[in-house]
């Protein structure tokens, strides 16, 4: 790991052949980082754990630790009362870790306003992908009529889960399926959903932006708990006691 300067006077680190990161207080003030590496599982969570992820369209790979960071407390978690209703009247079937690959190719495709093209490319896909049959990744999905409708993926370390993006098909799935994973987070005593970055839509929902300092300090907290490792199942129970 080598320091270089990318596209600005900052000094952002180029990743060599081992999974190793600087300081993310070392960022340049959009979050970048460090460049380069690869997408193992090794790099990958070592990432995670030091409050980084992985971003970008094509080659070299840009490695982000924002601040503020968008985060969410479970027990925060706000569900509208039209989310409630419909979750109470079954509009969909939720499920955790039955169709992964199919959520994140969903995400990939998934068309957002004022945006041109998709940063889940093949590459993070099999990533992701890879992630998950260690165990280490998850997806709530959200079901209606045997078809998938909507859902959410993300990482999964100690008591902390880094959301990394959802779709829908129809309305009020992917938000279905992030208030079943985030009440199923809850039940679990996880301490942290980090959403990486702000927008509106993720502030009605409770999240909030916190100062990098808090994050990395919350997040190494959180990292001190055992990983809740392996294929995930979605308590009904959980979900039917917070819809009343």
């Amino acid at each position: 790991m080598r320091a270089v300067s990318y596209h600005s006077p900052v000094i952002v680190y180029r990743l060599g052949r081992e999974a190793l990161f600087p300081d993310p207080r070392e960022a340049e003030p959009d979050g970048l980082v460090a460049v380069g590496g690869d997408l193992g599982p090794e790099r990958l969570l070592a990432a995670y754990a030091h409050g980084i992820f992985p971003w970008y369209e094509r080659p070299p790979i840009l490695w982000f630790s924002p601040d503020p960071r968008m985060v969410l407390v479970p027990a925060e978690f706000h569900a509208s009362r039209r989310l409630r209703r419909r979750m109470r009247q079954g509009a969909f079937e939720l499920r955790l870790d039955t169709a992964f690959g199919d959520v994140i190719r969903a995400c990939a495709g998934a068309k957002r306003r004022g945006a041109r093209g998709t940063w889940i490319t093949p590459d993070m896909i099999e990533a992701y992908c890879a992630l998950h049959e260690l165990g280490f990744a998850h997806a709530c999905e959200a079901w209606s009529g045997g078809a998938l409708v909507g859902g959410v993926y993300g990482v999964s370390l100690g008591a902390a889960f880094f959301a990394e993006s959802m779709f829908h098909r129809r309305d009020d799935a992917s938000k279905a399926a992030l208030a079943a994973l985030v009440w199923q987070l809850e039940a679990w005593g996880f301490e942290l959903l980090d959403a990486q970055l702000h927008t509106p839509h993720l502030e009605t929902l409770g999240l909030r932006e916190w100062p990098r300092e808090r994050y990395l300090a919350e997040l190494a907290r959180a990292l001190e708990r055992p990983t809740r490792r392996g294929r995930w199942t979605l308590d009904p129970g959980v979900v039917a006691a917070k819809l009343g």
